[in-house]
């Protein structure tokens, strides 16, 4: 019986510009910085990020790291094309979270790979924030706990932070390599399809689960 609700938030509650970001920062820079490739011309570029990701570097630093590459490129600029990957925030998934809240039949938590710009810009633009934050039990960012998605520790640390049992758990997130992460732990998953499913429906869509 799932007893436990994990939520990764980006395409899941809030809505992503992924491919549009990717091709700002193409013209900013001349190239990609967004999708992460760590072959051997981009693992420099792959270890900011992810260290960014895990609180493991300063704003300070991961916005001179950009501005550096290029003579070109401000510190503003770089802030402005990273924060670009942030759209809206429906109010009817803040309105579903709610719902499940006051059900109180589940366990709820917030998993997700994000960094400090990325959550100031989302304070200082969804009024609902804080309202949002205070439906989950536990609310992980990866920049607070130091760890990431798909590596196994964060799942590992979620599910001994809470004393969870993994097939108890239920697992929702945009990404497959992070979903597939998951349930080779025991995790009950739902790779959902941004484009095409919404997080409202969990429950019809997964119905074979609950």
């Amino acid at each position: 019986m799932i007893k436990t609700l994990i939520f990764d938030f980006g395409d899941v509650f809030i809505n992503l510009d992924k491919q549009g970001t990717i091709e700002r920062t193409k013209t900013l820079f001349g190239f990609d910085i967004i999708t992460e490739k760590p072959e051997a011309a981009n693992k420099s570029i792959f270890k900011v990020n992810d260290d960014y990701e895990r609180g493991f570097i300063s704003t300070e630093e991961f916005l001179s790291f950009y501005s550096d590459l290029s003579n070109d490129v401000t510190k503003e600029q770089v802030k402005k094309v990273w924060n670009s990957l942030i759209k809206d925030f429906p109010e009817y998934r803040l309105e579903f979270i709610q719902k499940l809240k006051a059900e109180g039949k589940y366990k709820l938590l917030l998993l997700s790979n994000t960094n400090d710009l990325h959550i100031d810009y989302i304070k200082a633009h969804v009024p609902f924030y804080e309202a949002f934050k205070s439906c989950f039990d536990k609310f992980y960012l990866s920049q607070e706990i130091g760890y990431r998605k798909p590596n196994a520790d964060i799942y590992e640390f979620v599910l001994r932070d809470n004393d969870l049992i993994a097939n108890e758990c239920f697992f929702v997130d945009d990404t497959k390599q992070n979903t597939d992460a998951a349930a080779a732990l025991g995790i009950l998953t739902w790779n959902i399809d941004e484009t095409s499913e919404d997080v409202i429906d969990m429950f019809t869509i997964n119905a074979d689960l609950f």
